[in-house]
């Protein structure tokens, strides 16, 4: 009985990926709450063999493994590195000193292996758009992408499986299933991941999506998350995602350390939502901003509502405000609610925030102490305001 689990996704492809489910947090920054996967996969052609990227290091042991279950001892001849990134890349050391292999990749990936990985440049092809290797009856044909996370990235395609290896663009941190139609909440867990890691370069998105359209694709094999074996869901997605395009939805962020701010933020939502607006509330007392990624994929406007605390906004609004601008989101509108007691300079923090952001500013709203009943009534014509803009571009 085979030891390892190397299931066949494709006629001579298999998938040699790890499941970490320890793992709750990516890049510092991205929550995992299930864990996350680590995709390689293995292509057996009639006279050669070739490894889509490799494993993160913590795995090596297992990809061996199942590698020796696969081949026995039949050499593996490429290693294609769709991505220098040492989660898909950082056992290419080891492959390369087990198996008298060629490193293919992109030119700026030639440079980061020898960077990272210490690889000899006499080991490395490389490749360029359209460029491809023969393995007997299965071809790999490469399509450098940059930046699809990171400058060195490319896209790899087996065209008599209609199958496109992906690395990061597509994945997801899911390990509920191998395959899409067998995974939970496929599209939710893929938009998490598009919002962290590749709404910030929607446009070098929206140019590998030109590449992929003029391939035949039936099946998208990621470096994270499941394999589609039902592509065009993902791809109607990715669409919509790498043109920018919003929804009538607005994203309210906010803290109260006295509930004044909170009160006023409950009024806002309730005329937003009278109006058709959807709403995602965030108290940031409690929230990663890994968490707002998601949201800020397809939101129209975005509120946030700060006491003034020490003469700014509160600390966790400047650290929303800082990894919001770092996503890059799709954000047109913006709106600032202050609650201050002896000074409301925070208001010009906000202003500043939306402006440096490059999101329109649609109003300030500032309440000294509690809200009162006036404050009140100016909050509901402001959140009509902002409602009236986000519908006017649906």
């Amino acid at each position: 009985m085979d030891k390892y689990a190397t299931p066949q996704i494709s006629d001579r492809v298999y998938a040699l990926g790890a499941t970490d489910w320890k793992r709750r947090v990516f890049d510092a920054l991205a929550p995992t709450p299930i864990g996350t996967t680590y995709n390689g996969y293995l292509v057996k052609g009639d006279n050669k063999t070739a490894l889509i990227d490799t494993i993160h290091p913590d795995f090596r042991d297992e990809y061996f493994g199942k590698i020796e279950q696969l081949l026995g001892s039949t050499p593996v001849d490429y290693v294609i590195m769709n991505h220098a990134e040492p989660d898909h890349a950082g056992a290419i050391p080891d492959v390369l000193d087990k198996f008298a292999a060629t490193l293919i990749t992109t030119k700026k990936g030639a440079e980061l292996a020898g960077l990272y990985y210490n690889v000899p440049q006499d080991r490395i092809r490389i490749v360029k758009e359209g460029d491809s290797v023969d393995l007997g009856g299965k071809t790999l044909t490469f399509h450098p992408s940059p930046f699809i996370h990171w400058p060195e990235t490319m896209l790899t395609y087996l065209p008599e499986n209609k199958l496109l290896f992906s690395c990061d663009f597509f994945a997801a941190h899911n390990t509920s299933g191998l395959f899409d139609d067998e995974a939970d909440d496929v599209i939710l867990w893929a938009k998490k991941y598009y919002g962290e890691i590749m709404m910030p370069l929607a446009k070098m998105g929206r140019m590998a999506m030109d590449k992929i359209r003029k391939l035949d694709v039936e099946m998208i094999a990621p470096s994270h998350g499941p394999v589609y074996r039902h592509p065009e869901t993902i791809l109607a997605e990715y669409t919509r995602w790498t043109n920018q395009m919003t929804k009538p939805k607005a994203l309210i962020v906010y803290v109260s350390m006295y509930k004044h701010t909170e009160r006023m933020v409950e009024v806002f939502v309730e005329i937003l939502r009278n109006k058709g607006i959807e709403i995602r509330v965030f108290d940031m007392v409690g929230t990663e901003p890994g968490e707002l990624a998601e949201h800020l994929v397809d939101t129209r406007a975005l509120v946030l509502a700060s006491p003034t605390v020490l003469g700014a906004m509160h600390p966790l609004i400047q650290y929303a405000g800082i990894m919001i601008k770092t996503f890059k989101p799709p954000l047109k509108y913006g709106m600032f609610i202050n609650s201050y007691g002896w000074g409301k300079s925070a208001s010009a923090h906000g202003a500043e925030f939306f402006d440096s952001a490059k999101i329109e500013n649609v109003g300030i709203i500032e309440v000294n102490a509690a809200p009162g009943e006036e404050d009140n009534q100016n909050l509901r014509e402001a959140a009509a305001v902002l409602a009236d803009k986000i519908l006017a571009d649906t």
